[in-house]
This record gives structure tokens, sequence and C-alpha cells, in this order.
């Protein structure tokens, strides 16, 4: 059953890969529902999936395989937490190393072009830090990073240097 708020992704034509993928890399995810086309249609046939109903970290999610009308961009991204620097390493990698690609500040794109913040707890609680100064530096240590390195975070919001 479909929930009663559901995040819908526009996929070109491969939103069941997609939710395999983040069911296969993501804790608490999994693949549901697929909708297949009853009959053919202007642009596809018989068979071909039309949706997938599918869960990411909890988050109940709908895969809408729509054409190439629309684009995924960073307008939508799922941020992640991640607790420490392998959790950090190995859904980045999962990503990247996966037809994906690197960008700014623990932002990456997976190959279906969906955006992800691989965020370590760390650094969200170092930005949020009322000592001004302590958060500043792990900002803008943040800031010269594409894959958050939880220790360069550390050793810079302690004002040990990045």
């Amino acid at each position: 059953m479909l929930a009663k708020n559901t995040i819908c992704l526009w996929y070109e034509r491969d939103a069941l890969d997609a939710a395999t993928f983040y069911a296969a890399t993501f804790a608490d995810s999994s693949v549901g529902r697929v909708l297949r086309a009853p009959g053919d249609y202007p642009s596809g046939t018989q068979g071909d999936v039309l949706t997938v109903e599918f869960t990411v970290l909890g988050i109940p999610c709908l895969g809408l395989n729509g054409g190439p009308a629309f684009p995924q961009s960073e307008a939508f991204s799922f941020q992640v937490a991640t607790d420490d620097q392998a959790e950090t390493d190995r859904l980045w990698h999962a990503i990247v190393d996966n037809g994906g690609q690197e960008s700014e500040c623990g932002w990456c794109k997976d190959r279906w072009g969906l955006s992800w913040q691989i965020t370590p707890r760390v650094l969200t609680e170092a930005i949020n830090d009322p000592d001004r100064a302590a958060a500043k530096r792990a900002f803008d240590a943040m800031m010269t990073m594409r894959k958050i390195n939880v220790a360069a975070i550390e050793r810079a919001w302690r004002g040990a240097g990045g």
C-alpha cells in the first residue's frame, strides 16, 4: 500500500534498477511493488516498468519511469547522516564508484543523476557549535573537501589545523 506521503522520483527508464541499487546500498531500504504497463503506450510497450514503490533509509519513495523530459537536479537530494569515516567511505564509494559523480562538500550524484549528501554527524555537530570560531574552522575545512574527511573536520573543529 502506498504511504500517505511519498517522494516521487522521476527516472528516464531505470527506476527499478535505481530502487534495487538503493535497497542493496542503504540500511532500512527495500523494493516494493512494481507496476508494469498493462498495454502499449506512446513511449513504451506492454510489460514495461511504469512505477516502482521502494524505501530508502525508511523514506517511502515512488520511482516513475517518465522519460527524458525532467532530469534530476541538485534542487532535490537525500542527506544521509553517517556515524564515522568507514560508513562515509562505504556510502560515498557505493554511489561514486557505480557510475556516479563526485561533487563538493560531501555531495555526490548517483548514475541516475540523483544527488546525495553523505554527511558525517560530526560535521553537522561541528558547524552548529555555539563557539562560532570553532564552527567556522570546521566549515572552512569542509569547503575544501569533496568526500568529507572526519579526522580533518575534527582537527579543524578543535583548532588543530586541517
